[in-house]
């Protein structure tokens, strides 16, 4: 049996780090990069990529697949095909929801997450939360537990009315994330604007898909955003606002960011 120091050798390709960009072999052993340079020895398996770019594979941070939603709906993709497209894409790595409905237990939601992408992602995989039903079980228990298990991030949302929490209850949220030291994430619609927009529309016969935009009026967004880092500010925790998608709403975290708050927030590819 001939020794040899590495797994794998990937040779003569153009690796691209965070910090360079360089002409070299790659070495890997026990499933991680061990060695970056030229003219290393030889590999298990070795792969020749002269003339390609050899990148780190990509993690996609907010996805949400195989989701049930409370109108017994579910998304479209279940961790095989969405594991399979994210891998042709180059994300090696995803983290979608496991997304708590109303009455149920958030460790029980973990655990069937755990059951539907075991035997079917091709990929790596983690979860963040989704915190519909923050009852004293869950927020003094269920969720403290949780994160010591490293579950460190989850999402609540100010609208929709399966999901949405009310400021009392973000607040309970975010003093838990602070105590814990964990991520909230916030969807920041102001939810009565929107119903209440959304019922003026339906009533006036504008239900077409169009009118969606005219029912998540900007200044739902600005406001919800503005009063979700003020309940931050309060508990004195970081947050995550996601997927911004109105210059009003960035003007806010802006201001708030360039006054020291300690704020993030992110976008997709539709609103740019």
């Amino acid at each position: 049996m001939v020794w040899t120091d590495y797994d794998l050798v990937i040779r003569g390709g153009t690796v691209v780090t965070a910090a360079d960009t360089i002409v070299c072999d790659v070495g890997i052993r026990d499933g991680r990069v061990a060695t970056l340079a030229d003219g290393i020895s030889a590999g298990v398996e070795e792969i020749d990529a002269a003339g390609k770019l050899v990148l780190p594979g990509g993690v996609d941070s907010h996805c949400h697949i195989d989701q049930p939603s409370s109108m017994g709906a579910t998304t479209a993709d279940d961790f095989r095909s969405g594991s399979i497209s994210a891998a042709c894409g180059g994300t090696t790595c995803i983290i979608p929801f496991a997304a708590q409905h109303r009455g149920q237990s958030l460790r029980a939601v973990v655990q069937d997450y755990h059951e539907r992408a075991r035997d079917k992602a091709v990929i790596d995989y983690a979860f963040h939360l989704i915190i519909s039903d923050p009852t004293d079980q869950v927020i003094g228990q269920e969720l403290p537990a949780l994160i010591k298990d490293g579950y460190t991030s989850f999402k609540i949302y100010m609208t929709y009315d399966a999901l949405k929490l009310n400021d009392r209850q973000i607040m309970d949220v975010l003093v838990t994330a602070r105590r814990e030291g964990a991520m909230v994430m916030i969807h920041a619609e102001n939810h009565d604007v929107i119903s209440w927009l959304t019922s003026r529309l339906i009533e006036a016969g504008r239900g077409a898909p169009k009118y969606h935009a005219v029912a998540h009026a900007t200044a739902a967004e600005r406001e919800a955003t503005h009063r979700a880092i003020a309940l931050a500010e309060i508990v004195d925790v970081p947050i995550l606002i996601v997927h911004v998608s109105a210059r009003a709403a960035m003007e806010v975290i802006g201001s708030a960011k360039a006054g020291g708050l300690k704020l993030y927030a992110e976008t997709c590819p539709q609103y740019l």
